[in-house]
């Protein structure tokens, strides 16, 4: 049975087609204006992909599924009606997702649709690492607790790390565009870096990362500034854009190394943040097997990679700066000798992972 794997942006929509035994097939990348494509090009990317073989189902990634989805799902007109409100909660994603959902669902009307979510993979972690101390009332009533995402990344490199190493206690680092982290212990997500929303953490291209909630206030009482302009600027103005002038990681690293100031202080708070949030991880889990960088950055940034693992020997973390600088892509065991703790960098495979929820619900029935 083949499935076609959608994974909806703000300005692309990538549709991965897998055979059996998860072969790849094809895989087409339509542009999308404002969070939606175009109908008439979802068709016919349809159309096509369904000439290479019986299109068994669909797959979407879907960032947030609230309290409500923990596990993938077929989707019903229901399941619709309990995503939509939870765009407010992932602006940047959650719209363009649920918008690709619709023109695949009008594309191909008699083909299984499911939906599989980023935040799933956090849905179990422990009330110590999903709770914030705040009044009983928003967390019974508004649902308001740690949701995590990245979820999908998260699982599938975890599992890839444990399979190639042995190792129970594992640290993945997903660092894109969006950026996150998660403590995972045999297989089972523990905590994370990201929180309510996906603005919570790291530094990323465009979002803040965590900032103190009391500053978010002062600028509202004090400043006169909207709920809609802080959502604006914490969310597209903040991050590497702001700290460098440009959201590009490349582009930091390069500027940095011309000594530019700007870029410096921009890669130097990055890095601060992620060796910091790498520590609570581990102390999360108790200890460390394996630390992990996987997505856009993680994967193609050797000087990310060496910063963010430099001061953090004491964790048994280390990594060999030839095989490090060497890596072209794929998995790569990138460990300095003698270093208790590997390092690994996975390639990103979320169209995998939702392969596997795909089949995982139908053959459960969900």
């Amino acid at each position: 049975m083949n499935i076609l794997v959608v994974n909806a942006g703000s300005s692309s929509l990538k549709l991965r087609l897998l055979g059996p035994g998860d072969i790849p097939l094809a895989a087409v990348d339509l542009r999308a204006r404002e969070g939606r494509p175009d109908p008439d090009e979802v068709t016919a990317a349809i159309t096509d992909l369904a000439r290479l073989g019986e299109l068994g189902a669909v797959g979407h990634r879907i960032v947030h599924g609230g309290t409500a989805f923990t596990d993938p799902v077929v989707v019903t007109d229901e399941v619709l009606k309990e995503l939509r409100p939870l765009s407010t909660l992932a602006p940047l994603h959650q719209p363009a997702a649920l918008a690709a959902l619709a023109e695949v669902r009008t594309a191909a009307p008699d083909i299984t649709q499911v939906a599989c979510f980023d935040t799933a993979f956090h849905a179990r972690m422990p009330p110590a690492a999903a709770t914030y101390a705040v009044p009983t009332d928003w967390r019974d009533r508004l649902g308001v607790r740690r949701y995590g995402f990245h979820g999908l990344s998260h699982a599938y490199a975890s599992r890839r790390a444990a399979a190639l190493t042995g190792g129970s206690r594992v640290v993945t680092c997903h660092l894109g565009s969006g950026a996150s982290l998660a403590a995972v212990r045999d297989g089972v997500g523990v905590d994370t870096t990201m929180g309510f929303t996906p603005l919570e953490g790291l530094v990323m291209s465009t979002r803040s990362g965590t900032v103190d909630p009391g500053l978010l206030l002062w600028l509202q009482t004090s400043v006169g500034l909207s709920a809609d302009e802080l959502t604006d600027a914490l969310f597209h103005r903040s991050g590497l854009a702001a700290l460098a002038g440009t959201p590009d990681m490349r582009a930091v690293v390069d500027r940095a190394a011309t000594g530019e100031a700007a870029s410096s202080l921009a890669l130097a708070v990055y890095l601060h943040r992620l060796r910091a949030q790498i520590a609570a991880m581990v102390a999360a889990l108790g200890g460390l097997d394996t630390l992990v960088f996987t997505g856009g950055v993680g994967e193609r940034s050797a000087v990310v990679r060496a910063g963010a693992v430099d001061g953090l020997g004491f964790l048994g973390v280390g990594v060999d700066p030839d095989s490090n600088a060497a890596h072209a892509g794929g998995d790569r065991d990138i460990t300095a000798a003698g270093s208790p703790a590997r390092t690994l960098v996975v390639e990103a495979r979320e169209d995998l992972e939702i392969v596997r929820g795909v089949r995982a619900c139908l053959a459960a029935g969900r």
